[in-house]
């Protein structure tokens, strides 16, 4: 298990397209579809992971809602294991648990169903996804999962934003991998 070396982060970050003043003026914007079409790019970053993780006897891999699920679930099937999705309310069409966080314009709301991990108890699981900010999101899903009764919590995020101390509170609950820092 081993962190990417500055060369190959580099060569990853160039592959994120910045957009400046989207979706508003002010922000700048993260684009990892530039990563994820380009084959040899992608298929290294999903190696690494694979690598990173696959001693780590993971049970499942919980995508975030959506780009979550692109990193997730590819990397579920590498390590051959299930894929389970954290979604928006109103999404998931069986039993679920939700979990309220805070935005800076109000509130949003994350759910995952109740029978996720296929009544297991005590496993140990890799929450996924694209990038970290103020870390809200990854915040919920993590007590999400943890609801369900998870022995180990790991998260991965493929950049983190730097600035913001999004995985400063998830640390607590999570043993944290930024691919990407930015």
């Amino acid at each position: 298990m081993q962190i990417l070396g500055e060369n190959l982060q580099k060569k990853l970050l160039e592959k994120i397209r910045v957009v400046e003043d989207f979706p508003k003026p002010g922000i700048v914007f993260r684009d990892i579809t530039t990563l994820i079409n380009d084959a040899d790019s992608f298929a290294f970053l999903l190696d690494h992971l694979y690598e990173f993780y696959k001693d780590k006897n993971l049970d499942f891999v919980v995508g975030i809602e959506s780009r979550g699920f692109i990193f997730g679930a590819a990397l579920a099937s590498r390590l051959h294991i299930g894929f389970v999705p954290i979604r928006k309310p109103k999404k998931l069409p069986f039993t679920t648990i939700s979990q309220k966080y805070s935005l800076e314009y109000g509130f949003d709301e994350v759910q995952i169903h109740t029978d996720a991990f296929r009544g297991k108890k005590d496993t140990n699981i890799l929450l996924m996804d694209d990038i970290i900010v103020t870390g809200g999101t990854a915040m919920a899903s993590a007590k999400l999962i943890k609801e369900l009764g998870v022995k180990n919590l790991y998260a991965c995020f493929v950049l983190k934003i730097n600035g913001f101390g999004g995985d400063e509170e998830l640390r607590k609950l999570a043993e944290v991998y930024n691919v990407l820092e930015a």
